[in-house]
């Protein structure tokens, strides 16, 4: 009876890390697509610099010493 378990144990083991490497490897491929796409499009960076206005953000109701 303990030989047919461990067969059974086995057998379901097998199946369970292949599924996992089937699932693994096309997360994979999916992060790599991911990144691929954004490097391309240079991180969706456009250039312009963060063109900041020292003058819009000022606080002038507040009292600075």
């Amino acid at each position: 009876m303990t030989d047919n378990v461990r067969q059974v144990a086995q057998k379901q083991a097998e199946e369970g890390f292949e599924l996992f490497m089937r699932c693994t490897k096309y997360v994979c491929w999916a992060i790599a697509f991911s990144m691929l796409a954004l490097v391309s499009c240079n991180f969706g960076v456009d250039g312009t610099g963060s063109k900041y206005n020292g003058e819009q953000y000022n606080p002038s109701n507040i009292k600075v010493k």
